[in-house]
């Protein structure tokens, strides 16, 4: 019934008695606030008690069992006093109230600035987009299943020993109970320590670091004696859930729960075109395979396709020869007048051959195999290798005659042939 000091941005309030203090959003949704929040400080010489006043203050009232069992720890675990603290509030979130209670009459001081850009938030969004793109890549990693062990173990220890001891639970119905439950837990923990983290830091140090070090230990243990995920099963369960994160990640990442629901939307239909993008995509390969210009292929020819290439080749060009001279539009007066003899060149058009059998006799005599010139060009070659090879040379007899020398004349290779 005690009526609460309302608080505005960049308020500075000096007291020194017992008093409540009430922050009420602002319902106008501004782009620009985003990733904004506002951070309450309160700080004083003497220790003071800080604590949150819930809008449901009779658990009676609370409508599901979370919100039963929140209340509850919120009523049995109190914060220990403390000197100095700050919370931090969403732009569009919920009303916030608190109450301080200072255990002497010293003046305890509560200021409330916006910090326009809060890098948490901006972390927590930017987190969750690459969680959800890079799920299925990270789900078939082996140091990212290590990575995750430890961060569940640490987070959520009743739900990696349930997932350890699944074994012993024989019916399936009681495992995902306990799951449930485990869940549930380990949820409203995750939500107390984000809460009271600072508080925890400063009083309980030593024992946060060695339950984060015993924990990860066995934790990785755990996970490198089962070893990564091989089915594909257990690989799309992980997937899954790493996409359900990321999008938790996207919804507190953000202080306008709209623009978190249309960023999740956007996301799932971007995995879903993934499908119908890749079909188009080949298409269009597909498309452009289709019309692009085909590369020249050389291919080499051995010395009978050359020659049969070589006499098919020559009977097309002179068969298209003689059709041309038979044509109306060939000059046939012109060229004949040019012609030395110009009856061979008829008996040509008409079908006889371009070469007579005494000129291709000649032709094989001249440079055929046994010809002249290829005689000629063969005793070239190796008179010109003869003139690089040493006129004389020297070989020994036995030790008896070591100091007699014999020359030899090279014969020549007209001598050789006969």
């Amino acid at each position: 019934g005690k009526n609460c000091s309302l608080l505005q941005e960049m308020d500075v309030i000096q007291k020194q008695d017992e008093n409540c203090y009430c922050y009420v959003q602002n319902r106008t949704i501004h782009l620009q606030y985003l990733w904004s929040t506002l951070q309450i400080k309160v700080s004083s010489r003497e220790k003071f008690r800080f604590e949150p006043i819930s809008e449901k203050n009779n658990c009676r009232n609370s409508e599901t069992v979370f919100e039963f069992a929140a209340c509850a720890v919120q009523i049995l675990w109190k914060p220990e006093t403390c000197t100095e603290t700050s919370l931090s509030i969403k732009q569009y979130g919920e009303d916030v109230c608190f109450k301080i209670q200072p255990f002497k009459m010293e003046p305890y001081i509560v200021r409330m600035k916006r910090e326009m850009l809060d890098g948490k938030l901006l972390f927590l969004f930017v987190a969750g987009i690459f969680l959800f793109h890079f799920a299925n890549s990270l789900s078939r990693s082996a140091k990212f299943f290590y990575l995750s062990g430890i961060i569940l173990g640490v987070l959520a220890l009743l739900v990696f020993v349930l997932l350890t001891l699944k074994r012993f639970i024989p019916r399936h119905s009681t495992f995902w109970i306990l799951m449930s439950g485990s869940w549930m837990v380990s949820l409203y923990l995750i939500y107390f320590f984000k809460e009271n983290i600072q508080w925890l830091w400063s009083e309980h140090k030593n024992y946060l670091l060695g339950y984060f070090l015993a924990v990860g230990i066995t934790s990785f243990a755990i996970c490198y004696q089962h070893g990564p995920l091989t089915t594909e099963l257990s690989i799309n369960l992980l997937t899954w859930m790493l996409q359900l994160t990321a999008f938790v990640l996207i919804y507190f990442g953000v202080t306008i729960p709209q623009v978190a629901y249309a960023v999740i939307a956007v996301s799932l239909c971007s995995k879903g075109l993934c499908y119908p993008l890749g079909a188009a995509c080949h298409i269009a390969r597909k498309m452009k395979h289709h019309f692009k210009s085909r590369k020249l292929v050389f291919k080499y020819l051995t010395e009978d396709e050359y020659r049969e290439q070589g006499e098919s080749e020559t009977i097309r060009a002179l068969e298209e020869l003689r059709s041309f001279c038979r044509s109306p539009d060939f000059p046939s007066w012109i060229a004949v007048s040019k012609l030395q003899a110009p009856h061979r060149f008829a008996a040509f058009v008409l079908g006889s051959p371009h070469v007579s059998p005494a000129e291709t006799k000649a032709h094989d005599e001249q440079y055929g195999i046994g010809s002249s010139f290829l005689e000629e060009q063969l005793f070239e070659t190796r008179a010109q290798s003869e003139q690089d090879e040493p006129v004389n040379s020297v070989h020994e007899e036995d030790e008896e005659n070591a100091n007699e020398m014999h020359t030899q004349v090279p014969f020549p290779y007209a001598t050789e042939l006969l």
